[in-house]
């Protein structure tokens, strides 16, 4: 029996269970987000502005949608933060089936976005309607990651609806945790624009050394 992703898994709780995760709150498990941050160019910072100000005036207009969102805001942060570049390959909108202990039971699901690096799951984006919180993503997200090919390499994921952004990580070896980032409000300052590149530069130093 196939069931879609966003029906079977729902809440939070569901998520925990259905896979066996813990929520982990020790900070060296997921330094990627807030240590060892790299510089901004001052082009990047100008690209972050233009951004920001084609956001809000689009914003200001009513709700954006999530193909909205993705061309607005995640594109053009995965091309500032260099996923669209050797080595790494950008497969939209990929299916993604996982297979449960019941074998019987197989969730499906579309990603918005996915970057690979040699079939190594870097950036899963959950671009959901600006009007729904940015935290509706997180089940959804974590069952996602969990369908990393190579289950002994962390998995890292962007949540966003453009208003607020939440950083992922995944790990399924030695136990099967995960953590996140605190919320980056896009609308309020250029500055957290700056963190989610950062972050996003970051992990992508990160996976290219795996």
């Amino acid at each position: 029996m196939s069931v879609a992703i966003t029906e079977a898994i729902v809440t939070l709780a569901e998520a925990e269970a259905r896979f066996h995760l813990s929520r982990t709150e020790v900070e060296a498990f997921f330094p990627e987000w807030c240590v060892d941050l790299p510089n901004l160019t001052k082009a990047e910072k100008t690209g972050l502005a233009e951004m920001r100000r084609r956001y809000l005036y689009q914003r200001s207009q009513g709700q954006l949608l999530e193909n909205t969102v993705t061309l607005l805001f995640a594109s053009p942060l995965l091309t500032l933060a260099g996923f669209y570049d050797p080595p790494f390959r950008l497969k939209a909108e990929e299916s993604v089936q996982i297979t449960l202990t019941d074998p019987e039971e197989v969730l499906q699901g579309r990603l918005d976005a996915l970057v690979l690096k040699d079939q190594f799951w870097v950036i899963v984006l959950e671009s959901k309607k600006t009007a729904l919180s940015v935290w509706s993503a997180l089940p959804q997200t974590l069952a996602y990651l969990m369908a990393n090919p190579y289950p002994d390499l962390p998995s890292y994921g962007l949540m966003t609806n453009g208003d607020d952004s939440v950083f992922v990580k995944l790990v399924q070896t030695p136990g099967r945790q995960y953590n996140f980032s605190r919320v980056f409000a896009a609308l309020t300052s250029n500055q957290e624009l700056y963190g989610i590149l950062q972050g996003l530069k970051r992990i992508r130093q990160a996976v290219e050394k795996e």
